[in-house]
């Protein structure tokens, strides 16, 4: 992807989120610069990976398969395996109309995703093998809003904005925006982005980056280039 690209993406999810009644934390609109001056105040952000977060799973068709994310803030793995403390995390997304999310899973966090506004968010879901494994021919069962809800391999969820799902590890999904465009919340147990998304197909996470102009803001990707010069 093109940091202009990017550059755009940021501002235009951050009138969506502002849209509907959001607001991001004074951090992440630090400038490259600023950030660095204040590397030391930002440590627990840095090593948490909090913040933007925008990829095109090395595809470059980001239109057509990505994701916008925000993460706001985000728990200790140490805490998580002793069982107290903090062992929870928050992200924003945006889906775009039709834009896919590929089909992935994780071994550790449970979520609940949220639709909080916009249009449909369509999820399709796939069960596990007994091994974690993905299996066409899988079905199994989801929480909506508190309410079991049984899935066959393949079936669809639509979420209207105020609806959500809670998704375990092992179940296998895959989501884009369905009429429009969709402002995801995302709430769940400790988020690990570097070992913990699974997917079907072997693509990458976080996105190649073509510095064509400088970034308004970090990505949580630019952290380790950035924040060491």
């Amino acid at each position: 992807m093109r940091r202009s690209e990017i550059n755009d993406i940021m501002a235009e999810a951050d009138a969506m989120i502002r849209h509907f009644g959001f607001a991001l934390p004074p951090w992440a609109y630090w400038s490259p610069a600023e950030f660095k001056a204040r590397v030391v105040d930002a440590q627990a952000v840095i090593d948490a990976r909090c913040g933007w977060d925008i990829t095109d799973y090395g595809a470059g068709r980001y239109d057509q398969m990505g994701l916008f994310l925000f993460t706001l803030r985000n728990g200790r793995l140490a805490d998580l395996q002793r069982g107290g403390g903090m062992c929870y995390a928050e992200k924003l997304l945006i889906s775009k109309q039709d834009q896919l999310s590929p089909m992935h899973t994780h071994v550790i966090k449970a979520e609940d995703i949220i639709n909080r506004g916009g249009a449909t968010l369509v999820i399709e879901l796939y069960g596990a093998a007994a091994d974690g494994t993905f299996d066409p021919d899988a079905g199994g069962s989801v929480m909506c809003d508190g309410i079991r809800r049984d899935f066959g391999p393949g079936d669809k969820l639509r979420l209207a904005p105020g609806e959500s799902v809670t998704l375990m590890p092992g179940d296998w999904h895959a989501f884009w925006g369905e009429g429009g465009d969709v402002l995801i919340g995302e709430v769940s147990t400790v988020n690990d982005d570097e070992t913990d998304n699974i997917f079907r197909d072997p693509i990458g996470r976080f996105a190649d980056i073509e510095e064509d102009v400088g970034p308004t803001h970090l990505l949580v990707s630019d952290y380790a280039a950035w924040l060491t010069r």
